[in-house]
């Protein structure tokens, strides 16, 4: 995919990023067009060194999104670690090789960086999901757990 770009977003690719977000039914019924707070998050994440919202961009497209974080930890031998959330990719773009070739570019950019680990995490619904990433040679070796506020 030789017109592929990936970059960090910018507050003009918010809409189609949010449209991503929002286009599947776990997503739909989470995610609300127009929230103000999607723009203070995006202030939030672009002032963090240690986070990147990345978007696929495809002639000047928004296809796909992601972010990246970068986590200091004292396990792995002080290693950093990068954790990826909220993959998405636009829905006439799927089964086309996009998803793989985002992460594997997230990839080589935690090898770059020196990374120890790269992490995600997906909901237990998205069985295609986990599929795609043991393709990958990602392991479910942990069992994650969260608390809704």
């Amino acid at each position: 995919m030789s017109d592929l770009a990936f970059r960090a977003a910018t507050r003009d690719d918010l809409p189609a990023i949010v449209a991503l977000l929002a286009d599947d039914t776990l997503g739909a019924a989470r995610e609300s067009a127009g929230d103000p707070a999607y723009a203070a998050a995006f202030d939030a994440i672009e002032a963090d060194p240690r986070n990147t919202l990345v978007v696929a961009d495809r002639a000047g497209e928004v296809v796909g999104t992601m972010q990246l974080t970068y986590i200091p930890g004292l396990s792995h031998r002080g290693g950093e670690r990068l954790q990826i959330e909220a993959v998405r990719v636009r829905a006439d773009q799927r089964g086309l090789g996009l998803g793989r070739e985002m992460i594997g570019w997230a990839v080589e950019q935690a090898r770059a960086r020196g990374c120890r680990l790269v992490q995600l995490t997906t909901d237990k619904r998205r069985t295609d999901a986990h599929r795609f990433y043991a393709s990958l040679g990602f392991t479910a070796s942990h069992e994650g757990m969260k608390l809704a506020l």
